[in-house]
């Protein structure tokens, strides 16, 4: 027969069961992704919930929003100081009820304004900028809202990672090209088959085919039937004009929301010479083998 708890034991057992539930609430389960619902909070409060995520990437789903979310991301690895870190939010297509603010020692600026629906579009800013704040907007009907989006934290110190967030349409100089061959998510020299415009989503799909391939850490390029070549598609912004032209290219870039982003891509005999000149100098940051 089980023995009932002590006399001062069952207030502090009821003290710990409902600290339990309150961590459970602000926690992610699996510390990448978080998703709640403003349901809980009672309609005349006005409710700001703390949320914690430990991940390089994830994603936020506020059902219902109603009060403010304060969100803390962190990366999953350690590290003394996050200042060289870059965060990258990438909103829901119909996330809306909510504005989406970065927030420093109390002041607030606004990041993305509640029903702001610009296809596709990333807005980063430097993890030291300041966090996350997620404010819900009056709403007659919020039984059909949903405020959500993906974000990643990437390192700004990489050359391809900065490149492809801050500058996408600037050639790259010889530096960061080097730099963007060792660290790129994938690295392969072709041409351009095509080029197809999305006026709509203000992105241009670049169809290439390449003849040899260095590195991809994703399925980025598959291999054809055609003399050992490989095939995929990188995307870049519209308003770099990116057009089909004759010659082969070294692409290099990174995947940003599942999606391969062109980084520096220069034309094949260009980093030639550079990758010689700086091997000649001892000064190329990795060995790649050019031809």
């Amino acid at each position: 027969m089980l023995s009932a708890p002590a006399p001062g034991l069952l207030p502090l057992l009821l003290a710990l069961s409902l600290l339990c539930r309150g961590a459970a609430g602000q926690y992610s389960s699996d510390l990448c992704n978080w998703k709640g619902s403003g349901l809980t909070h009672e309609s005349h409060k006005k409710d700001v919930e703390q949320v914690y995520l430990r991940c390089s990437e994830g994603s936020i789903k506020w059902m219902y929003p109603t009060g403010a979310l304060i969100v803390n991301l962190r990366p999953n690895t350690l590290s003394a100081s996050y200042k060289h870190l870059t965060v990258c939010i990438k909103p829901f297509k119909d996330s809306a009820g909510a504005n989406i603010y970065l927030e420093k020692t109390g002041e607030l600026k606004l990041l993305v304004r509640d029903g702001d629906h610009s296809p596709n579009k990333v807005y980063c800013f430097g993890y030291d900028q300041g966090g996350l704040f997620i404010e819900a907007t009056p709403q007659q009907d919020i039984s059909r809202k949903i405020t959500g989006f993906q974000y990643e934290l990437i390192n700004k110190g990489t050359a391809s990672d900065l490149h492809t967030v801050s500058a996408p349409c600037r050639p790259c100089s010889d530096t960061e090209v080097l730099l963007a061959v060792c660290t790129s998510d994938f690295v392969v020299r072709g041409s351009i088959r095509d080029v197809t415009n999305e006026a709509e989503q203000q992105e241009s799909v670049i169809d290439i085919s390449a003849n040899k391939l260095y590195r991809q850490k994703s399925k980025v390029f598959q291999p054809t039937e055609e003399n050992g070549s490989w095939r995929g598609q990188i995307k870049t912004p519209l308003e770099c004009g990116v057009r089909p032209g004759d010659g082969d290219f070294l692409f290099t870039g990174r995947m940003q929301f599942g999606e391969a982003r062109l980084g520096c891509a220069p034309r094949f005999k260009d980093f030639q010479r550079m990758y010689k000149e700086a091997k000649d100098k001892g000064l190329n940051p990795c060995e790649i083998g050019p031809d």
